[in-house]
């Protein structure tokens, strides 16, 4: 690959590194045995074809190369990503793949690590407006400092309906301020390593907890993915949370960051969701809310069910 900060280029060597390299790690990796089979034959034929000749722009490579994948799979997860500094050889982590100033934007003081808005509406009902879910060890003092706020409300809504998700480890910690001790959340497994890690929410939390027993609304729309989902349907499975709005996007396998070319990484998912209630997840379907409206109508259909009870 010829790079320059000004015009970077892929070729015809690169595109077929790519492909044959995303193509062994998909049928060997990717959580669905049957579909990653079946990537990797569809992305051998590409690569024998060179179906991307026309496109020399890396990033535009990246990019339809991603919605082949997503399109091919219904994964949402699936990802190519370019890197215009070269990558290490051993495994990538999220440091790699990102550089801290995109882990900054995403996840960072720009966006408040993820909390939009936080506050008390009339008749003492609380809003949390959460935009992403950010590492705890960026942000756990600040979902400290909101959920303590709203824990003296007498009922919460909590807006996900522009969520794309982000770290599972701040689903787990937000859940447990609805919940009283330590309850089961989402287990996840993982087909590489044949191995199912459960989950629990801690038994104490920083902070004040709103508690158990006070009602509790979540938004959703088809925006809501990944991690914001894994909040929803964990909530909605464990009897807590009133899901309001539309199916979401349906994304329930997490993923891992796999080296393709020194300038391409794969985001591809390794894992699956597996709730200890419903033993399923949201792959595919997304959170089936229990109040269905448009999205857009969502908080005033919640505010509405507060002041009927």
């Amino acid at each position: 690959m010829v790079i320059s900060e000004q015009h970077p280029r892929v070729g015809a060597e690169d595109r077929r590194e790519v492909l044959e390299r995303a193509a062994d790690l998909v049928e060997g990796r990717y959580v669905l045995i049957e579909v990653g089979r079946s990537l990797a034959q569809l992305l051998r034929l590409d690569a024998a074809a060179d179906r991307w000749r026309a496109v020399a722009d890396p990033g535009e490579f990246a990019a339809v190369l991603t919605e082949h994948l997503r399109v091919s799979s219904g994964d949402g997860h699936l990802a190519v990503n370019y890197s215009a500094s070269a990558l290490p050889a051993a495994e990538i982590t999220a440091d790699d793949a990102y550089s801290e100033q995109e882990a900054e934007l995403y996840f960072g003081k720009r966006v408040n690590h993820g909390f939009e808005k936080f506050e008390l509406l009339p008749n003492n009902i609380g809003y949390l407006s959460l935009r992403v879910f950010a590492p705890p060890a960026m942000a756990g003092d600040v979902a400290a400092a909101a959920m303590t706020l709203l824990a003296q409300a007498d009922a919460m809504i909590v807006d996900l309906r522009r969520n794309g998700g982000g770290d599972s480890d701040m689903v787990v910690l937000l859940a447990s301020y609805l919940l009283d001790g330590s309850r089961p959340m989402s287990s996840t497994y993982c087909r590489p390593k044949d191995r199912l890690t459960t989950s629990n929410t801690p038994a104490w939390v920083p902070g004040r907890r709103y508690g158990a027993t006070k009602p509790v609304y979540l938004l959703t729309s088809p925006k809501t993915f990944s991690a914001a989902e894994h909040f929803a349907y964990d909530l909605q499975a464990l009897g807590r949370a009133v899901v309001v709005g539309e199916p979401t996007g349906g994304g329930a396998h997490p993923f891992e960051y796999r080296r393709l070319h020194p300038h391409f990484v794969l985001c591809l998912a390794e894992s699956r969701s597996i709730n200890p209630i419903t033993n399923g997840n949201w792959q595919g379907a997304g959170v089936i809310p229990d109040v269905a409206v448009p999205a857009d109508r969502a908080l005033d259909a919640a505010l509405e069910l507060i002041r009927s009870r």
